[in-house]
């Protein structure tokens, strides 16, 4: 079977994890925790990143981090994973869908402003793929009506719009390191990236449990007490260890993607120009990071058959989100603001193909053969 994703594995990650063991410090912010926060504030140029246990965290922090309370909106696509929506539900929040934009599967810039109430706090855009939302348009409304921006940029590490890291153009961005990302921490993991200088203390705070721990061990207080709400928010040392092998790595990891990736799209260029299938769009403006390669089908129906076609063949290839304003959670939490013209359409077409950084030529030609042999 090739599978559709295995965690991406450079060779180092036992060495620094033996090590982080060795170190007698094995929960956060430990020498690794460290050197991972560094290296993504010089390599992304943000002010300061804290390594959180999932994406999902770093969302949830966000949500704590910007005093979101009940009542309060946010607009988000409703072509996104579930954490994306839950982090502000969690606060007692009103979430409020656009349709997404059918080239880029991101939300729809310019339905963003008419969803706007008084009640509106945040917007969420979620770059998909690792492809840029249209981050001035988002950053002038945000700033026309007073809202914060929190980047969903789970899928974005390493992926750049107008020059600018996925992450660190919103107030506070959101990084995952799952297992199924470009970069991973071992299984589980994220980061939240807080670009705006006035909100830094306070993410320390929360991210620990609501205390001024972290300035305690700087030996800026001499006692560290309880100081706000919070949660712990820390990753281990130990999934930091892993960490940092793979962004030692990264460059080398992203450019193996993208060779993949392109691989893909000049073989089944094509299908395309036959009419046969859809390839994905990058705006001029963004540099994508090839997590992820997928292909549109017709319809549902044409997408099924495909899926079963490559099973028989023993390779895996998958759909992607069931629309959250479609499902009974987001009936009960959310509402779709104007009409749903793409977001589910779109949804119904998209199938993912394998793509990771261990895939080998002759499993990546399997799989395009395959995929071309169901369109002859």
């Amino acid at each position: 079977m090739i599978p559709f994703n295995a965690p991406p594995v450079v060779g180092t990650e036992i060495e620094y994890m033996q090590a982080a063991m060795g170190s007698g410090k094995l929960c956060g912010d430990g020498g690794f925790t460290r050197r991972c926060q560094q290296w993504m504030e010089h390599r992304f140029g943000c002010k300061k990143v804290l390594l959180t246990p999932s994406c999902t965290a770093s969302l949830e922090m966000a949500a704590l981090l910007l005093n979101i309370q009940p009542g309060d909106e946010v607009i988000m696509p409703s072509y996104t994973f579930v954490s994306t929506a839950n982090a502000f539900v969690l606060r007692g929040a009103k979430v409020v869908f656009v349709d997404i934009r059918p080239d880029t599967m991101n939300i729809d810039e310019k339905l963003i402003e008419a969803a706007i109430t008084e009640k509106t706090r945040a917007i969420v855009p979620v770059h998909y793929a690792g492809v840029a939302c249209e981050m001035d348009t988002i950053m002038a409304i945000a700033n026309k009506h007073n809202l914060f921006v929190v980047e969903d940029a789970a899928q974005g590490v390493m992926s750049t719009y107008k020059g600018r890291a996925l992450g660190t153009i919103g107030h506070i961005g959101c990084f995952s390191f799952h297992e199924t990302k470009n970069y991973t921490a071992g299984g589980e993991g994220g980061a939240t990236l807080i670009n705006d200088p006035s909100l830094i203390e306070r993410a320390e705070i929360i991210r620990e449990k609501g205390t001024n721990r972290s300035q305690f061990f700087r030996g800026q207080v001499d006692k560290y007490t309880w100081r706000d709400i919070g949660s712990s928010y820390l990753m281990a040392d130990l999934q930091a260890a892993y960490l940092w092998a793979q962004l030692e790595a990264a460059e080398k990891i992203n450019q193996q993607r993208l060779k993949l990736w392109h691989a893909y799209y000049d073989a089944l260029t094509p299908l395309a120009k036959a009419g046969r299938i859809e390839l994905p769009s990058i705006p001029k403006d963004c540099v994508q990071n090839a997590h992820m390669f997928y292909i549109k089908l017709r319809d549902i129906d044409d997408r099924s058959a495909l899926i079963s076609w490559l099973k028989e063949a023993e390779i895996l290839a998958v759909f992607h989100y069931i629309p959250l304003h479609d499902c009974p959670a987001g009936e009960k939490f959310g509402y779709f603001h104007g009409e749903d013209h793409f977001t589910t359409q779109e949804s119904e077409r998209l199938l993912r193909l394998p793509l990771f950084y261990n895939l080998s030529p002759a499993n990546q030609r399997t799989v395009i053969n395959t995929l071309l042999s169901f369109f002859s």
